[in-house]
């Protein structure tokens, strides 16, 4: 029987710094991470893709922004941008691994799934949203699109200008969760829960999307524990995780348990918007049956060693 293998990829998979984005640098990019994950598929793994979506759903709320003040064309909501994201992301993923796969010779079929994911409406997160999505605005325009739509705007730290905040709740329920792992178990590459999976909560039985964003490493292990992979990678821009991070007593990690993850988190040794969402997200992995978490660099899966790896 296959092992299954949940991996979600980290921005530069899509898009790497001082890049803007165009569909050659996300193509590239992409194609290289696919590359990056053969050998795993090569020891007999089956795969399922979880992927972040901040520049890209940035972008389109700047595309639906300049058809709203052009064309007077409605903006869409948070939800609606995410969902446009993960068709697009999902289509440049799929590109990449059939590419991949054809030089390879191996025969694999990959399938993106439109993944909505289930919070609740009572997340504390949406009595104080923060999480910052979208263009900077100033103040005045700021407090003009915040009359208009009832959105929050908050000031960047970095004196950047305003820009919209939504929450950024924990996620329960993925939609269609069987169909992915079944899709998965018949070889399938799956796709799923695209920039976290569209935020949406149940009402009386029925769903309903919701001004938020879902941290996708979490959701994606969510998915991993759903469907009961056997291991969990989140790929972001180091080679491992480390403590006392860019200081002369920097430490990289390379097996640590989730108690000593708790505490390196109590300790502050993990940036919030940066490592700490993405050791939190393997914590939860492994306290929900996982096995093992790997936390590295793409380029660095040809190394069995690699990564900072987190057991029980």
């Amino acid at each position: 029987m296959s092992k299954l293998a949940v991996v979600a990829f980290g921005g530069n998979a899509l898009l790497r710094s001082k890049q803007k984005g165009t569909y050659k640098e996300q193509i590239d990019n992409v194609t290289n991470t696919c590359r990056s994950l053969i050998n795993i598929v090569k020891q007999g793994y089956n795969l399922v893709i979880g992927h972040g979506n901040g520049p890209q759903v940035g972008n389109v709320m700047l595309q639906h922004e300049a058809g709203k003040q052009v064309f007077d064309l409605e903006p869409m909501p948070m939800d609606f941008c995410v969902s446009e994201t993960q068709g697009s992301i999902g289509y440049l993923i799929e590109q990449g691994f059939r590419n991949v796969f054809a030089k390879e010779n191996i025969q694999r079929n990959v399938v993106t799934l439109v993944t909505s994911v289930v919070v609740d409406k009572e997340d504390p997160m949406f009595i104080n949203p923060t999480k910052p999505v979208g263009p900077y605005y100033s103040r005045e325009e700021a407090d003009e699109y915040a009359e208009a739509t009832g959105s929050i705007f908050k000031e960047d730290p970095k004196g950047n200008g305003w820009r919209k905040v939504v929450a950024s709740p924990k996620p329960l329920k993925v939609t269609n969760i069987e169909v992915v792992k079944q899709l998965a178990d018949q070889g399938n590459v799956v796709v799923t829960v695209g920039g976290g999976g569209i935020p949406v909560v149940e009402e009386n039985g029925m769903m309903r999307g919701v001004e938020a964003v879902i941290d996708k490493d979490l959701a994606s292990a969510l998915t991993a524990s759903e469907i009961g992979a056997d291991e969990f990678y989140i790929l972001t821009d180091v080679p491992k995780v480390y403590i006392n991070f860019k200081k002369e007593n920097e430490k990289a990690l390379d097996v640590i348990t989730i108690a000593e993850a708790k505490q390196y988190l109590a300790e502050g040794h993990f940036t919030e918007g940066s490592m700490a969402p993405k050791v939190r997200a393997a914590i939860y992995y492994i306290e929900h049956g996982g096995h093992e978490c790997i936390i590295t660099e793409a380029g660095q899966l040809d190394n069995p060693a690699c990564g900072t790896r987190i057991v029980k």
